[in-house]
């Protein structure tokens, strides 16, 4: 944990509203609504004197990578390989504030896990939790970069924590990964070409150039994560919920491509994927399928030519287009 100022941040502002001018937010139209909390937090709550930034271990147990090479299996990104976070985060988030308001007279909170405007990742390095790197997520030199973020706004005067110091040097492993070269620059990133931002939040079909680069990821990407030199310091997570479902690992096409919207809420219940639904998520299965370069999965493929859902059959008919190039 770390604490800083509300408006230790000064400087975020401009570099949202740099982003979201650029449109490098893509569809995320929640970025550019209420700027004015995002960018400066003491706007958000003016009576908060401290905020807590807490992180929270999820790191891996087996190479996140590792599924990138399986070209009939998808990868599912680490955070979402079993229950969501949110939930887990936000419990323990609200009984540290409990214990926080038991312990003087007139102290109010607000716990926030990714649900109010805030910049949790300069908060966190403005914390001292660690900085961000040139990937733009929060890295620690004690935790790596597989942690959750969670802020706690007291109106408690804290002493504040020492901001944290950049450490990634000459390294550039994280922007020299990125299937789709997602970065313009080190610390800058185009969600419109992020493979995360595409196969979460973008809806409807995607730009054909960049669905060939997505490979078999169909749900999120860990690999700018995944490679960052300073995860050797990581400790594996000790929340359970956490911990991968063996099914989630690597799943295969095949049977998540033919998920129903029933099955589909039944296998993803309780995780983050379910938010998505079906119609999306089998758009992304048909993309790896169509770049798994496996012929026996075009015929999978084709019995989705006609889906119901316009972005599913668009995105069937490409993948069976795609595997008859072969």
């Amino acid at each position: 944990m770390g604490v800083c100022a509300p408006d230790a941040i000064p400087q975020a502002a401009g570099y949202l509203a740099e982003y979201v001018d650029k449109g490098r937010h893509g569809q995320m139209a929640w970025m550019a609504e209420r700027m004015h909390w995002r960018g400066n937090p003491a706007q958000l709550w003016e009576e908060a004197k401290s905020v807590v930034m807490l992180a929270e271990l999820y790191t891996p147990a087996h190479d996140p990578l590792a599924v990138l090479g399986q070209s009939d299996r998808g990868a599912i990104s680490v955070y979402a390989q079993n229950r969501d976070y949110h939930d887990a985060l936000k419990k323990r988030l609200k009984r540290v504030g409990r214990w926080l308001v038991a312990q003087a007279d007139d102290v109010e909170i607000k716990v926030f896990v990714d649900t109010a405007p805030v910049m949790e990742k300069p908060l966190g390095a403005a914390a001292g939790l660690g900085w961000q790197g040139k990937h733009t997520n929060l890295v620690s030199g004690d935790l790596g970069n597989w942690f959750f973020l969670g802020a706690i706004f007291t109106t408690l005067d804290f002493a504040k924590d020492e901001a944290g110091t950049d450490h990634c040097g000459t390294c550039r492993a994280c922007l020299d990964i990125c299937p789709t070269k997602a970065f313009p620059a080190p610390y800058q990133l185009d969600a419109r070409r992020c493979i995360s931002y595409l196969t979460i939040e973008h809806k409807g079909p995607i730009d054909e150039d960049l669905r060939v680069l997505m490979g078999n990821r169909i749900y999120g990407c860990d690999d700018c994560l995944a490679i960052c030199p300073w995860n050797k310091f990581a400790v594996e997570a000790q929340e359970v919920a956490y911990h991968a479902r063996e099914e989630l690992k690597a799943p295969k096409l095949a049977e998540l491509a033919s998920l129903d919207d029933a099955a589909f809420r039944v296998f993803f219940s309780k995780s983050p994927v379910k938010r998505i639904g079906r119609n999306q998520f089998v758009r992304n299965v048909l993309y790896a399928i169509g770049n798994s370069g496996d012929v026996n999965l075009s015929n999978v493929a084709d019995m989705l030519a006609d889906d119901d859902d316009a972005t599913v059959a668009d995105a069937a008919r490409w993948a069976v287009t795609r595997l008859g190039q072969i």
